[in-house]
């Protein structure tokens, strides 16, 4: 047995505790990993209460990123070995003192990468860089205007350092003077309170009038609208989640009027979330973006912001800062040595 988070009926987050739970068995292709970091997200509590599109099988251990160090490897497993230091998407199993991963999901880690803050990298990392550099989505180009909103949050914050990096300049939009800060801190040439007033006079202001190329928005509904009305001819709008409660409707006559170009991603289609399993289809792609994002990191322009670490006993605390809108960047859990390590 171990100790983690056991789900055994949907339900709210805050009826879960802490207590002993089946360690998986190891299967084919997979790696056993002892966690030493998890991440904590506003999806985790949607398939907790199973209002998630996808509902792991009862009973299930939540948490879809982990980071820690490989312990037992299963047959096929060629590219892992014991004693790696990792990151890995799971389907689920993260809140729990180990985790089992699919070899094809999961990255080794560079040395100077801590485990709290390696968390940041499969998931918010990984979903930006997808949105901002694959060709069938938001392709931001050297030179154009990206609008990020959510800008201190943790997929807005990995926007706005990997949109510098391709030579966009930022303008970014998050609801306090300090979340403000933040994002300016990680990179944001312009910076716009949204409860100051309508945020598409201040981006036609900054870009005279044209709006902004290209749009990321994880919050939805309002802010979405409001962002059809200050995009440039030819822009690209991408929804990569719903932070604001509401899933908007489109109207089409904007998008034909200029030119718009709306995409989607889920992430999870290309890490096996889906009826089909594609993830080894996808792999060596996802493999090669982890491996830039770290590259990245290494030369000194990436700095992944991780806000909370809370010990695993005290994961309905690190709930509370997430659903609260209480965190700048990530909230982790801690286990093992790296709790020892931060003093957790």
């Amino acid at each position: 047995m171990m100790r983690g988070v056991l789900v055994e009926e949907f339900t709210e987050f805050e009826t879960l505790k802490v207590q002993d739970c089946p360690i998986p068995p190891l299967e084919r292709g997979q790696v056993r990993i002892k966690t030493q970091a998890a991440g904590v997200s506003f999806a985790t509590s949607l398939i907790v209460s199973g209002r998630y599109q996808r509902k792991p099988p009862l009973p299930f251990v939540p948490g879809t990123e982990v980071a820690g160090i490989v312990t037992e490897t299963g047959g096929e497993v060629a590219r892992l070995k014991v004693g790696d230091r990792v990151a890995c998407i799971l389907d689920w199993g993260g809140l729990a003192e180990e985790a089992v991963a699919h070899e094809v999901n999961t990255f080794v880690l560079p040395p100077s990468l801590e485990f709290h803050r390696a968390i940041c990298f499969t998931n918010s990392y990984g979903t930006s860089c997808a949105a901002l550099t694959w060709p069938h989505l938001l392709h931001v180009q050297d030179g154009e205007t990206l609008l990020v909103h959510g800008g201190a949050g943790g997929v807005g914050i990995a926007a706005i350092e990997i949109g510098k990096i391709l030579g966009a300049r930022v303008i970014a939009t998050a609801g306090s003077a300090e979340k403000l800060a933040i994002a300016k801190a990680h990179g944001a040439d312009h910076v716009i309170n949204y409860r100051d007033g309508p945020f598409r006079d201040q981006v036609l202001e900054i870009t005279g009038g044209r709006g902004a190329n290209a749009i990321y928005d994880p919050v939805g509904g309002a802010v979405f609208e409001q962002s059809l009305r200050c995009i440039a001819p030819e822009g690209r709008i991408m929804p990569v989640g719903f932070a604001g409660g509401t899933i908007q409707q489109i109207p089409a006559n904007l998008l034909l009027v200029k030119n718009i170009t709306v995409c989607g991603l889920n992430m999870g289609y290309y890490v096996g979330w889906s009826p089909d399993d594609v993830r080894h289809a996808y792999g060596p792609r996802m493999q090669a973006m982890l491996a830039q994002l770290f590259a990245w990191f290494e030369q000194g322009r990436l700095n992944p912001r991780v806000s909370h670490s809370f010990a695993l006993d005290d994961f309905q605390a690190a709930m509370a800062v997430v659903l609260g809108r209480l965190s700048q960047g990530r909230v982790a859990i801690v286990m093992d040595e790296e709790a020892r390590r931060l003093g957790k």
